[in-house]
């Protein structure tokens, strides 16, 4: 049977375990027909140790989506790979450690800049980065970790995930006309890396314990990834600066 991105040929980013939703993204994208390519950063080489884990063979390639040179040179690192894009997933993410675990109010500005430069900023870089190999439209797909509440521990990750889908927003809109999509998954707490670093994390997750109409298991990204698929497949043609809920209904629930 042919799979929904049978065809496509897609660039993930944030590959960095085998728990993360990108390395699950890349997994079930290749089950679904897609060609993928991987970027990392700052380590390479572990990102190519965890593809070996694929169901298929991908090239990483080094990507510092602060750094304006390797910005450049994306489109024909990937151009030589694969020709074109299809689809691009933005799952990078990081503030500094006096952003986050209750520290708010005494976080000083450069670290906030930081969150905001590689969590938020950074989907806009890479989105200009890829599209000239986007010439025929295709879907932007970035993670988000839902930005309408205050979470206990996240601190400055907030307002950087707010920016993010703000920027999500305006790049639908003007992105458009060229036929790129670009959409968010809101998904729940994972025990990933990027859930590792934030003091305290065990705390926020307790709340899908208790709110979580379905069961939310944080050991299972595949629900996350799948969701990703879906978004960068063209299941959703005329769908674009959305924000889709992978989190068991906790979003919904208010109390």
């Amino acid at each position: 049977m042919s799979g929904i991105l049978d065809g496509k040929r897609i660039l993930i980013t944030g590959v960095l375990m085998e728990s993360s939703i990108a390395f699950h993204t890349a997994k079930v994208a290749q089950e679904q027909g897609a060609e993928v390519i991987l970027t990392a950063f700052p380590r390479p080489t572990l990102t190519e140790r965890i593809a070996k884990k694929l169901p298929k063979p991908a090239k990483v390639i080094e990507l510092d989506v602060t750094d304006q040179e390797h910005l450049d040179r994306l489109a024909g690192l990937v151009r030589d790979e694969l020709g074109s894009l299809d689809g691009v997933v933005h799952s990078i993410g990081f503030a500094p450690q006096d952003a986050l675990g209750g520290n708010f109010l005494n976080t000083p500005f450069e670290s906030v800049s930081t969150a905001m430069h590689v969590s938020a900023f950074s989907l806009k870089s890479l989105a200009m980065a890829c599209k000239p190999l986007m010439g025929e439209g295709g879907s932007i797909v970035g993670l988000t970790f839902d930005a309408q509440f205050a979470w206990p521990q996240y601190d400055w990750m907030g307002p950087a995930k707010a920016a993010l889908e703000a920027t999500s927003r305006y790049l639908a809109r003007d992105l458009g006309p060229d036929g790129i999509r670009c959409n968010l998954i809101s998904a729940g707490p994972l025990g990933s890396m990027a859930a590792k670093s934030i003091p305290g994390f065990d705390g926020l997750a307790d709340v899908w314990n208790t709110r979580a109409p379905l069961a939310w298991d944080m050991k299972d990204p595949e629900p996350a990834g799948r969701g990703v698929v879906a978004l960068l497949s063209d299941f959703f043609p005329r769908t674009t600066g959305e924000i889709i809920h992978v989190d068991s209904g906790v979003h919904m629930m208010g109390a």
